[in-house]
């Protein structure tokens, strides 16, 4: 393929760029050949990595320029000499330039526009109120109760006349038992009761008989053996005279 590389203008701009000559495109056959015979006609393709054709690195970054492209020593030293009068031109205004005196006490400078023509101060955000209305919140309806599947088959009968019984007539038997069954017991207990209350009767006057018989004997006992040793007393006494 016949082609053509701008190295002059790579290496002023630093930006690779390709071009290739005009060439009329090959008449090719309706079918594809089993086995095409090369010519010169056809492109042979190599390995891209070896092109030079192929940039390197990403196509959207700042392009690098080459080692040998040095800058221009005298615009170097233009560029310099400039940036040193900017520099001097502010020192200068700084030091000699005219500045707002300091304010008086109770008030304070602030930062006004004094341009000639008038700029629109735009840094405040311009906002719009919207106003929108919803339905009133409803209360939850109540959660119905579970009542579960029915299961099974229904099934009827038919009663005939007679055979249900009177409540009335068929439960005072029954009531009379439970009733006359419940004053027996309620007067049992309160027999029960009683012969309790003069069992303990009987016990505490038994008792208090008792006690009294027990403080009589201690008594006697007590007189028994004052006489003894008065006795005993008594006689070695005249055994001693």
């Amino acid at each position: 393929m016949a082609s053509s590389l701008q190295t002059q203008h790579e290496t002023q701009s630093g930006v690779y760029t390709f071009s290739s000559r005009p060439r009329a495109v090959p008449n090719r056959p309706k079918y594809r050949q089993a086995a095409p015979p090369l010519n010169e006609e056809q492109s042979s393709y190599g390995n891209i990595m070896y092109d030079r054709r192929v940039v390197r690195g990403n196509t959207y970054a700042q392009p690098i320029l080459p080692i040998t492209s040095q800058p221009d020593p005298v615009e170097f030293l233009r560029q310099q000499e400039a940036r040193k009068r900017a520099l001097s031109r502010k020192r200068l205004k700084e030091q000699f330039g005219s500045k707002t005196p300091e304010p008086l006490e109770g008030r304070m400078n602030i930062d006004v526009q004094t341009e000639m023509y008038l700029e629109e101060l735009s840094d405040h955000i311009e906002d719009v109120s919207v106003e929108c209305q919803t339905d009133m919140f409803l209360d939850k309806p109540a959660t119905p109760l579970f009542i579960p599947a029915k299961t099974g088959r229904d099934a009827a009968t038919q009663i005939e006349e007679g055979e249900l019984f009177d409540f009335d007539v068929e439960v005072q038997p029954v009531l009379q038992v439970l009733v006359g069954k419940t004053i027996e017991q309620a007067l049992l207990e309160v027999l029960e009761e009683e012969e309790l209350a003069n069992l303990r009767a009987q016990q505490q006057v038994f008792k208090e008989i008792r006690d009294a018989e027990l403080v009589e004997v201690q008594r006697l006992e007590e007189r028994e053996r004052r006489l003894r040793v008065e006795k005993v007393r008594i006689t070695r006494n005249n055994t001693m005279t």
